[in-house]
């Protein structure tokens, strides 16, 4: 298959590229930029005028709920989703039912995947056996397995010794552990900030600490292992500082940032509103705008969804007892444009984020529109509004804050390995 996007603003970091041209693919693979390989004949057109042609987007982290939670989402429902949002590549955090601690569990990930039609899900390994924090997970085996890092989730380490071990285990394998920096006992079973609003609302508190210690701890085993780790959905101020520390010193660290954790604060939440419970929680204006910075200075490297999509059930209940998350994939885009709006980053730098610095840290031949990459291609509306309701959202999941909030920024084509996945059929 031969395909040629036309008339496209080409925005792409990797290569520096920010033109209006055309983009040649051939046999999923980028053939060229701007001019026609010899003797190129297309077998289809997709008109860009007006819009951004950039390498689709990695998600660095998601949940799909299968296996083990269809009633919440399935992986059908979820890279409609993905797709709709000009995702290619989806990293699957090893915390579903089983856990992704054996070979045979990531190969159940490839089946699903493949039968989704969406074959780009990277599942990440379990950091333990279970994720319980006591014995180490096979590493290597789950690596060949195609196991693309290895994570704790989220989950607690029952010890620094056995944190120790497993960074020294991923070291000598050369993977990369993604670590959601959290210390679960000063957490104390929290939903909402340690702050004013947690407190006048008589919501249970976590406080900043609790990241920034266990982010501490593993900052000093990733010097003393030599582990390459990347720390995933940092919340506070804090966590900024010292990651920047670390990188001015020479450690081989990276990280991201949930998308809404660079618009809302404790001051958006609605009382009681259980879309707003979120893991780490939001937190305060100034981490917020610190978090922007560490953005822009490249501290924090990428911007993920932290996709959760739950059911009903999952968010009715009081605000402490009901399940944290948001789902996310939907609005990552509109969101993310949004940061430029404001004059946060610039869109080269949006872009980067989302395709580039993911593709780098993971090691991934992709995030770049260079010939011979494989075509993994988002093209978007960056001026076209649309508002988040039943009629234009795909994920199984609703528990969005942004429920009939009107977003800026709509993909027309998303186009995995070549072969376009999505096609955006709303009247113009």
């Amino acid at each position: 298959m031969h395909v040629i996007i036309e008339n496209g603003r080409i925005i792409d970091p990797a290569n520096q590229l920010d033109c209006v041209a055309n983009l040649y693919l051939a046999d999923g693979k980028i053939a060229a930029v701007t001019n026609p390989p010899d003797g190129f004949q297309a077998d289809m057109r997709l008109d860009a005028s007006g819009q951004i042609v950039c390498p689709g987007f990695i998600d660095l982290s998601t949940r799909l709920r299968e296996p083990g939670q269809s009633r919440k989402a399935t992986f059908k429902s979820e890279v409609i989703a993905a797709a709709s949002s000009g995702v290619t590549s989806l990293c699957l955090q090893p915390d579903t039912s089983p856990v992704i601690d054996t070979p045979a569990v990531a190969e159940l990930i490839k089946e699903l995947a493949n039968k989704a039609g969406y074959r780009q899900i990277l599942p990440i390994a379990a950091l333990t056996r279970k994720l319980e924090g006591n014995e180490l997970s096979s590493m290597l085996a789950l690596k060949q397995a195609g196991c693309i890092a290895v994570s704790n989730a989220g989950a607690p380490v029952t010890n620094l010794l056995i944190l120790r071990r497993a960074m020294e285990y991923a070291a000598s394998h050369d993977l990369l552990l993604i670590f959601r920096p959290n210390d679960y006992w000063l957490g104390n079973k929290g939903c909402a900030h340690e702050g004013a609003i947690a407190t006048r609302y008589g919501l249970p508190g976590i406080p900043d600490a609790a990241e920034t210690i266990a982010l501490a701890h593993c900052l000093e085993l990733a010097e003393l292992t030599g582990c390459r780790v990347h720390f995933g959905q940092l919340s506070c101020k804090r966590s900024v500082i010292k990651i920047q520390q670390a990188q001015k010193y020479g450690l081989a660290v990276s990280a991201d940032v949930a998308i809404h954790q660079l618009h809302l604060t404790e001051n958006d939440m609605i009382p009681f509103d259980s879309a707003y419970h979120v893991l780490p929680p939001l937190r305060t204006e100034a981490d917020k705008q610190f978090l922007r910075q560490g953005l822009a200075s490249g501290t924090i490297n990428c911007i993920c969804s932290d996709h959760q999509p739950h059911d009903v059930d999952a968010k009715l209940g009081a605000f402490p007892e009901t399940e944290p998350g948001i789902s996310s994939l939907e609005t990552l885009l509109p969101l993310t444009l949004k940061l430029v709006e404001q004059h946060a980053i610039d869109l080269q730098q949006a872009i980067a984020a989302l395709s580039q610095h993911p593709a780098d840290i993971l090691r991934l031949n992709k995030g770049a529109l260079t010939p011979g990459l494989p075509a993994d291609i988002c093209v978007f509306d960056p001026e076209r509004e649309w508002q988040v309701n039943p009629s234009t959202w795909k994920s199984q999941g609703c528990n969005t804050p942004y429920w009939q909030h009107t977003l800026k920024g709509r993909v027309t084509h998303t186009l995995q390995a070549g072969k376009l996945i999505y096609r955006l059929h709303e009247p113009a």
